[in-house]
């Protein structure tokens, strides 16, 4: 045991001394090849950044939480010192051509859509490791043309012209964690966490008793959501994203008006785990 030590000991030592000799010669190759057995030498693989400015290991040290070292390396992917600034945005949309109906749906007419625009910059305050401040616009439609339920004699019913719209505006901070996945720094996996602050409006519009009615909701929210993705730099400086909400937790306020007349207010507060189709997201990056 003792001896297996000093053994590795002499060799981490010993491969320090060499690529450091090998590095002023300007070759360290003879450095790697002489610990290629040995998890020095990839820590030992340097990289030039910021204009040649800096010299940086291409794998970032982590520390180990368990009891076993799994071979696992970040490589890196952004450096330090990079601005990102880019833009993000999220489309979907649902149809009735789009919907498998039931038999006992007749005359069905549904049109609807979301859509969101988020313009970001951000600063890497260390290597792979982004803080940032986002704007968000989102907004959604959902038109109800007309929609029948005949399920027997006694029981059925039909609505018409109803609809939906909403838009809030949001800030955002933002955390981003990037895993370079290999040495060429082209493709990353990263975990985003933002705390959200938003501010907006909905309209519910119906008729009751023939006769149109319009509730208008005001919408005051807080935040914190986890998003993660993958990003590949498609041009030196120019990368590209995609990221898809799963998990979030939220307090939110809300007020309502019906025919200008005042309803009522609540507070709701709620968690969810789910993955959601209306919440990815494919944006562009320039990194100066």
């Amino acid at each position: 045991m003792i001896i297996s030590i000093i053994t590795r000991l002499k060799r981490h030592a010993a491969a320090f001394l060499l690529l450091t000799a090998a590095s002023i010669a300007g070759n360290k190759t003879a450095a790697c090849e002489y610990a290629a057995t040995d998890s020095v030498c990839p820590h030992f693989e340097l990289v030039t950044i910021n204009n040649g400015a800096d010299t940086v290991s291409m794998i970032l040290r982590q520390h180990n939480l368990g009891r076993y070292d799994r071979g696992l390396h970040n490589f890196l992917f952004i450096p330090k010192g990079q601005w990102q600034v880019g833009l993000t945005a999220s489309y979907g949309s649902l149809d009735t051509d789009d919907i498998e109906v039931l038999s006992v749906l007749s005359d069905l007419d549904f049109h609807g859509k979301t859509y969101s625009i988020k313009p970001y910059v951000g600063y890497t305050f260390a290597h792979n490791q982004a803080i940032g401040l986002k704007a968000v616009y989102n907004r959604a439609e959902a038109d109800l043309g007309s929609l029948g339920l005949d399920l027997s004699d006694d029981l059925n019913f039909h609505l018409s012209d109803v609809s939906y719209h909403s838009q809030t505006y949001s800030t955002a901070l933002y955390y981003r964690a990037y895993v370079g996945l290999s040495r060429a720094k082209r493709f990353a996996v990263f975990n985003e966490v933002d705390l959200t602050f938003t501010s907006g409006s909905s309209t519910f519009s119906r008729l009751y008793n023939a006769e149109p009615r319009v509730t208008r909701t005001n919408i005051t929210e807080a935040s914190l959501n986890f998003s993660p993705g993958l990003c590949v730099f498609m041009m030196e400086n120019i990368s590209f994203n995609v990221s898809f909400g799963v998990f979030g937790v939220k307090i939110h306020k809300e007020s309502q008006k019906t025919n200008s007349v005042e309803e009522g207010s609540r507070i709701t507060s709620g968690a969810n785990f789910r993955f959601n189709i209306f919440n990815i997201n494919f944006g562009l990056g320039v990194h100066i």
